[in-house]
This record gives C-alpha cells, sequence and structure tokens, in this order.
C-alpha cells in the first residue's frame, strides 16, 4: 500500500502519517518526488479502513498495491530512479558503459585493460576478484590482492569499481574497495546476502538469476530495499533456455517490461547473455536501442590465454568499435554517452 500525499503538505502532516503507519503495525518508506512525497508501507492489511488514512490533513489518495514487490514498483516511485556516485549517473539521461575482464589476473592486465575502456569512454571499471565457478578447479579469483589492483587501475584512469561480492562475509572487505556491490546470478535470490546488502549505503549491481521470472527479480531486488537500501541497478544478463548455440539466452524484452514495472535503472550483460565474442556487439547495440540504461560488457587484452571466460571477451579494438556505434545510436533515444 501507497499513501499519496498532496503537492502542498506540510512536513507536520507527513510525519503524522507515517506515524499513523507505524502505529498500525506497517514499515515504512518515504519517496519525495518532484510534485508530491509518497509514504510506502509494508505490513499485514488485515482489518486496515483505508479510510482512517484518507481523512488524514494533507493526503491526496491512498492505493492498495497488487504487485508483491511494493518498493521496487512504479506505484510506489513514478520518476525514475537515478543513482548518482562521484560524477556518473545511472538511470537518467547518460547510457553508462561499464568495461573490464571477467577476472583481475596480473598488475599489468587489469591496468592495460582499465587504459583502454577509459580512452574509449567506459565510466565504471568492472573485474572480478571473488569469482563463483561451475566447476570448483577452476580459476576462484586473487581475492583481496584483485581488488587492490582493480582499485588502483580505477583511480589512475579515473573510473568506478563494480565488482562481485559472492558471502555475507566479503560485505566489510569488498566495501573498501568497490564503488558497486555486484550481485551474480547464482545469488539472486541470496536473500541473507540481499538483505546485508540492503543494510550497505553503496549502490547494488543486482543480475537477474539464469531461469528466473522478471517477478522473481523483481522480488530479489524488493529484498535489498526493504532494508533502506534503495540504490538498486537491475542487471539482464541472459536467461537459460532450451537453446544451446549461445551461452544463455539475452532477454532483450525484459529491458522495456521492467522500465514500465519498476523505477529502477537496467544494465544490459552482453557478454554473459551470449557468451560468444561476436554476438556481444550487435546484442549491445540492440539493448540499447531498447532502452538500457548501460551495458556491462567484458574486455581483455589477450582473450585467448584469460583465466575466465576469455571466449565472450572482446579485443580492445573491438570494444573501440561498439562505442563509436553506441556513439550514433545513443543520440537518436535523446541519451548521452
Amino acid at each position: 500500500m501507497v499513501v499519496v500525499m498532496e503537492s502542498h503538505a506540510t512536513e507536520e502532516q507527513i510525519q503524522a502519517v507515517i506515524e499513523k503507519l507505524r502505529e498500525m503495525g506497517f514499515s515504512t518508506h518515504r519517496s519525495t518526488g518532484v510534485t508530491r512525497t509518497v509514504i510506502g508501507a509494508i505490513g499485514d492489511k488485515t482489518g486496515l479502513d483505508e479510510r482512517d488514512l484518507q481523512v488524514m490533513e494533507g493526503v491526496h489518495e491512498v492505493v492498495r498495491i497488487s504487485e508483491p514487490y511494493k518498493l521496487v514498483s512504479r506505484t510506489f516511485r513514478s520518476e525514475n530512479t537515478v543513482i548518482r556516485i562521484r560524477d556518473v549517473e545511472i538511470g537518467g539521461d547518460q547510457v553508462v558503459v561499464m568495461a573490464g575482464p571477467c577476472s583481475v589476473e596480473s598488475r599489468d592486465q587489469i591496468v592495460g585493460i582499465a587504459e583502454c575502456v577509459s580512452k574509449a569512454g567506459a565510466r565504471i571499471l568492472r573485474g572480478g576478484a571473488f569469482k563463483p565457478r561451475s566447476s570448483p578447479y577452476s580459476f576462484q579469483g586473487m581475492g583481496e590482492e584483485g581488488l587492490k589492483l582493480l582499485r588502483q587501475a580505477a583511480d589512475r584512469f579515473g573510473m568506478l569499481v563494480v565488482t562481485e561480492v559472492m558471502d555475507r562475509s566479503q560485505i566489510p572487505l569488498v566495501t573498501e574497495y568497490a564503488d558497486i556491490f555486484q550481485t551474480g546470478a547464482r545469488n539472486m535470490q541470496n536473500f541473507s546476502l540481499l538483505r546485508e546488502l540492503g543494510k550497505t549505503r553503496k549502490p547494488v549491481f543486482l543480475k537477474r538469476g539464469m531461469a528466473a521470472t522478471i517477478e522473481e527479480w523483481l522480488m530479489a531486488a524488493e529484498y535489498v530495499m526493504s532494508e533502506g537500501n534503495h540504490q538498486v541497478m537491475l542487471c539482464e544478463r541472459g536467461i537459460r533456455t532450451f537453446e544451446t548455440y549461445t551461452r544463455n539466452t539475452l532477454d532483450i524484452s525484459a529491458i522495456p517490461v521492467v522500465h514500465k514495472l519498476s523505477h529502477l535503472p537496467v544494465i544490459a550483460d552482453p557478454s554473459h547473455g551470449t557468451g560468444i565474442r561476436d554476438k556481444v556487439l550487435p546484442m549491445a547495440r540492440a539493448a540499447v536501442a531498447a532502452g538500457a540504461d548501460g551495458v556491462m560488457i567484458e574486455v581483455h587484452n589477450d582473450p585467448a590465454h584469460a583465466l575466465s571466460d576469455g571466449a565472450q571477451a572482446l579485443f580492445p579494438e573491438q570494444f573501440d568499435e561498439l562505442m563509436r556505434e553506441l556513439r550514433i545510436i545513443v543520440p537518436a533515444l535523446n541519451r548521452t554517452i
């Protein structure tokens, strides 16, 4: 349920409604838009008489939300959420590009890749220090040393850092080095991890599970937001279907669907979405044309010898080509890059 306040409602009237809801046993979440304040209320609505709220001073309307996700819904917040980190805005007019290797492998590797993607126009450096691999015998990442190298490379070229946190116990360590927490597809329904990330105040980059419906994906975001962290961005990274030619099936249609249902930014990951290098460029173009607020691209200076996912990583010159193509597409959407 949400309570929409009048545009002229005073702070005293808003606080009175919040206090009333809490007395009724609801947890409340306030969202202040351009013209109105909206108060989200989550709890047991049994026995609730909405008229008790409707007659309060400053209340415009009381709306029951039928979707199981409340805070994520456009009913709770009609304006797009824009996540601001230093001079980067995610979810606004700018299409943000995140790029880097699947895994941090060495100082020379991450510095070289950071330099090339930064020069091409990427604003955020991606790279894994902890890698969830299907096989326990595969490269698992460099751990804290990888985080240090990632942070140093990003700072050298004025970039932000997004990296994956795999477990609740890793949050304090990753907090020291990352600007954005990434939650991988395998952890989309790790609810204890999502709740802990919700208690932080760093943005959360939430990847869609490989077999998750859109509703399940949005409910995962609700877990984070219910703990107070509203800086959530959703990443479409492909779902598992019966098709075997590509690694996953990148669900481009999910981008406009989610934008209609939710106010959160949507990022596309065509690298994991296809798993094949020569398919990444066309799917990145398609995702941006469909309204994605950004793309995450894997880039490696020597993909043939990458320790993880080399087949889906672009060569630096291919990334340059992609950025040139996106600079043609983005202005047609009245956006910048």
